[in-house]
């Protein structure tokens, strides 16, 4: 017996803006793409409470239920959604590309990468459980909800700088705690932050818990002094954990070029990667700006690459084309 393989026009990975993105134009392409979006579909978004930077939002708008919206708006046009999680990939350069769920195998001509990243964690008590009420990992996205508030952000790199630069513009007092006396910040990161006059330095203290009030938002944090042991509660209405990111690339590691940190590289200007036929979006990518809108700016983009690439290369032998753009049947095997 003939064992029947269907070869997709697209497949993408991911469930965040840059997925759903590349989904609606690769849909609106009449390339019918298959999105495997994770059972954690939704992306950062899914945990974040009101996102008022988004354009199109006046009003603000909630993480889950934009999200909501990006997929049904890709789904409107075509987009077949499965909510489960890619085991392994086998990426070909040019060739058909491979996906598999469990021992389950699906086939592109094109497939899109779109895993995003997540935010390191202390992995403190009251971390999560006081997400969107109080505590927070992106100081661009949720800084100017702290109005002439108190905050204390937790890190020693340019990524904790940035998040105190930018939310001291809107905290009365900004607190950076570091479990060491040394930064690993670049000298002209800290000395910007250094010369904000709300903003002090407390070394070498570590948080041990962030904690609640009876309005049920943070109300403050316990620290611990790193040499003496001393613990210390710091009344705070904000905290920002700003210790970096992890890519989520495992699943492509060793398949396409990454950089030291595990982000898929790509050709500048373009979402191709060193595999023909393989494109990388969004915040598995980006390891500067992680924004919503950058992610489905490159979302779009992947899609018009992957659009092109099925245009302009010459298709694998075992794809064969059929009129139309239409995912394609192919036999394999005899008996």
């Amino acid at each position: 017996m003939a064992e029947s393989k269907k070869v997709e026009n697209v497949i993408i990975i991911g469930g965040g803006p840059a997925s759903y993105t590349a989904a609606l134009y690769t849909a609106r392409a009449n390339l019918e793409p298959l999105v495997f979006e994770g059972f954690q579909w939704g992306g950062q978004l899914q945990n974040t409470t009101e996102v008022e930077n988004y354009p199109g939002y006046p009003d603000g708008v909630m993480g889950p239920e934009m999200m909501t919206q990006f997929r049904a708006q890709a789904e409107r046009f075509g987009t077949r959604f499965v909510t489960d999680d890619v085991d392994r990939v086998e990426l070909s350069d040019g060739g058909v590309q491979k996906v598999f769920l469990g021992e389950e195998e699906h086939r592109a001509k094109a497939i899109i990468l779109a895993m995003g990243a997540e935010p390191k964690r202390l992995g403190l008590p009251g971390e999560m459980e006081l997400g969107g009420r109080g505590v927070s990992t992106c100081g661009v996205c949720d800084g100017a909800f702290f109005k002439g508030q108190k905050v204390i952000v937790v890190g020693g790199g340019d990524s904790a700088m940035e998040d105190a630069i930018f939310i001291s513009k809107y905290a009365s007092e900004l607190t950076i705690v570091h479990r060491r006396d040394e930064f690993r910040a670049s000298k002209i990161m800290l000395d910007r932050a250094r010369e904000k006059d709300n903003i002090t330095l407390k070394t070498p203290y570590a948080p041990e818990e962030f904690l609640a009030g009876e309005d049920g938002k943070l109300q403050s944090v316990r620290l611990r002094h790193a040499e003496t042991g001393e613990v210390e509660e710091v009344a705070a209405d904000g905290a920002f954990v700003a210790i970096g990111h992890i890519p989520k690339s495992e699943i492509v590691k060793g398949q396409v070029d990454t950089d030291e940190d595990g982000y898929i590289v790509t050709e500048p200007g373009s979402t191709r990667t060193n595999r023909a036929g393989v494109m990388a979006v969004g915040d598995v990518v980006d390891h500067t700006y992680r924004q919503a809108i950058t992610a489905a700016g490159t979302g779009c983009m992947g899609a018009l690459d992957a659009e092109r690439f099925l245009r302009d290369e010459e298709p694998p032998v075992e794809a064969h084309w059929l009129p139309g753009g239409e995912p394609a049947e192919i036999a394999t095997g005899s008996g």
